[in-house]
C-alpha cells in the first residue's frame, strides 16, 4: 500500500500502448461499493474471494497492465495465475516512507490502526517472500519518481516505452 502500484502502472499501460486495470477498483465497478463496505459486510476474507475470482478473469487477457492489491499474493492461486500469464513487476519501498505515503489516506481498510508504521511493518514481514516467489523484477520506488520508476521498468523488461 502506498507503493506506487495504481500511478505507476497507469503510466506504464499509457507508456506502452496497454490498457490499465486496477482490480480494486474494477471489484468496485462491479459490485458497486467501495472495498471499505466490502471489508465491513464480508470482512477480509470476503474481500479476498473477490479478488481471487477477478485475478482469475484478468490474468489471462493480453495487452494489460494489472495493478492487483498488495495482499493478492496471500492466495497461491493468484500467485500462479499472475506468475503463469504475465510479467510481474514487484514494486517496494519501505515501511516508513509507505507510511507516509499513505499518512492521510483513510480508504486502506487495514490500515485502520492506532500504528500504522507497525501495521505496515507487519504486512511486509508476511507478504515480502511472496512477492519475491512470483516477482520477474523488483523496483524499489523510493526516494524516485514515477518518470524514473517508469523508466526503469522498461529497462528491465526491454520494452519499447513512449518517453
Amino acid at each position: 500500500m502506498g507503493v506506487g502500484k495504481s500511478t505507476i502502472g497507469r503510466h506504464l499501460a499509457a507508456a506502452t500502448g496497454k490498457r490499465f486495470v486496477d482490480a480494486d477498483e474494477e471489484i468496485e465497478r462491479k459490485t458497486g461499493v467501495e472495498i471499505d463496505l466490502i471489508f465491513e459486510i464480508e470482512g477480509e476474507s470476503g474481500f479476498r474471494r473477490r479478488e481471487s475470482r477477478l485475478i482469475e478473469e484478468l490474468a489471462g487477457l493480453r495487452d494489460i497492465v494489472l495493478a492487483t492489491g498488495g495482499g493478492a499474493v496471500l492466495d497461491p492461486a493468484n500467485r500462479v495465475q499472475l506468475k503463469k500469464n504475465g510479467t510481474v513487476v514487484y514494486l517496494t519501498a519501505p515501511a516508513p516512507i509507505l507510511a507516509r505515503r499513505t499518512a492521510r489516506d483513510r480508504h486502506r481498510p487495514l490500515l485502520r490502526t492506532g500504528d500504522r508504521l507497525q501495521r505496515i511493518e507487519q504486512l511486509l514481514g508476511e507478504r515480502e517472500s511472496l512477492y519475491q516467489e512470483i516477482a520477474d523484477i523488483v523496483i524499489d520506488t523510493a526516494g524516485h519518481s514515477v518518470k524514473d520508476s517508469l523508466e526503469e521498468i522498461c529497462r528491465k523488461l526491454d520494452l519499447p516505452c513512449a518517453k
